[in-house]
């Protein structure tokens, strides 16, 4: 079936989607190749067909999220990148959705930041099996990413994201809500996050930061645009992508949110859950995104016996390990102890809560978070007793 790629009311380009596959079989005309999706590529005025392909597909649910492929069943469709066809590529990320050709749908009517959205579709992926037959398949649901259990949910007017933990302690709710806390009391920006009690199963809830007006480009997107050479390090090609697109002022933000993952263990930084936002009207880079998605940190998956806030922690997207990683950010003179003192009892209270977790796991993670404060609180000496030193010829 043949479609306009559109940007809100621009339209971008032709393409035509395989029904049976939601792939893009073939590109066509490009309409405005300043609006083309950032990180596919065009030469002599085509997109890059593979790579608007791996853009689309990766606007579809991840073939990892929990209990999307019995979800898939009850919708009676085949695969993520067919559901997401069935909302027409829309999402509460960006603004870019595909047309059918010659049909006369308008951004103005079907756009999920302006008018309202089924919720069919995230009750399904939550185990509710409807009634009937007559849901509706037009959500932002089939275009959110990550493998946790997730829907979008209108709540006071309000696009707000509710997102489940996993395995027995289902704590990556509870990371969330403290990582806010630590940003909250650091001066970061971040997105906040609360808690919420969902058939006896905790989730957190976050309110979209993304307008009718903005829109998020992922870091992996960004870090597409240029090809990245083997003497070059991750973080440098990154930095490298972003002055290259004009994106100011972002090697401040990206530090500050590596020092924040260094002290909550983040386990699952990866391209996909930061970025910039762009005014989607004027192609203006805004600046570096707030700093969201912190869940799979604190040994989220490890038993208590491994909580171990000394252990080398895996760590991304620039770094194997968050010893290494943190060894990536300039200084740490802004970093003011003192505003994280009693953070570790701030974390008690918000673990108390949670039925999942027990005394003894809870002391481990508080004890293991102070512990990685203390840490970080040596290296910032450590630091500026060398810099000190080589200042005066020690």
């Amino acid at each position: 079936m043949k479609y306009l790629l559109m940007h809100k009311t621009n339209p971008v380009l032709r393409m035509e989607l395989d029904e049976g596959t939601g792939t893009i079989a073939s590109v066509g005309e490009v309409f405005a190749r300043a609006r083309v999706p950032v990180g596919v590529g065009t030469e002599n005025g085509a997109a890059n067909r593979v790579a608007l392909n791996g853009w689309w597909a990766g606007r579809a649910i991840p073939a990892s999220r929990s209990g999307l492929r019995d979800a898939l069943e009850v919708m009676q469709v085949p695969s993520p990148q067919v559901l997401l066809a069935k909302c027409y590529g829309l999402s509460l990320s960006d603004q870019y959705w595909a047309r059918p050709e010659n049909s006369n749908l308008r951004w103005e009517d079907i756009n999920f930041f302006d008018n309202a959205f089924s919720e069919d579709v995230g009750n399904i992926l939550f185990g509710q099996i409807p009634e009937n037959d007559t849901f509706s398949l037009l959500s932002p649901d089939n275009t959110s990413d990550g493998w946790l259990r997730k829907k979008w949910k209108i709540i006071g007017g309000k696009r707000c994201l509710i997102k489940g933990g996993s395995g027995a302690t289902r704590q990556e709710p509870y990371n969330e809500v403290l990582a806010s806390e630590i940003m909250r009391r650091l001066g970061i920006a971040h997105i906040p996050y609360t808690l919420t009690v969902i058939d006896e199963y905790p989730y957190s809830v976050c309110e979209d930061f993304i307008t009718a007006e903005t829109e998020l480009v992922s870091a992996w997107h960004i870090a597409q645009t240029q090809k990245k050479e083997n003497n070059i390090s991750p973080y440098s090609h990154f930095q490298s992508c972003c002055r290259a697109l004009g994106i100011p002022d972002i090697k401040e933000s990206i530090e500050k949110m590596l020092t924040v993952d260094y002290l909550i263990v983040n386990e699952d930084r990866h391209y996909n859950n930061f970025g910039v936002i762009r005014n989607a009207d004027t192609l203006e880079w805004m600046g570096f995104a707030p700093v969201f998605d912190c869940g799979t940190s604190l040994w989220y998956d490890k038993p208590n016996a491994m909580i171990r806030p000394l252990a080398k922690a895996p760590s991304k997207p620039f770094g194997s390990s968050h010893d290494e990683q943190i060894k990536l950010i300039d200084n740490l003179d802004w970093l003011d102890f003192s505003l994280l003192k009693g953070v570790e009892e701030a974390f008690f209270d918000i673990l108390s809560g949670s039925p999942f977790i027990d005394a003894a796991r809870r002391d481990a993670l508080c004890r293991g978070l102070a512990k990685r404060v203390a840490m970080l609180r040596d290296d910032k000496k450590r630091r500026a007793y060398e810099t000190d030193a080589c200042e005066h010829g020690g």
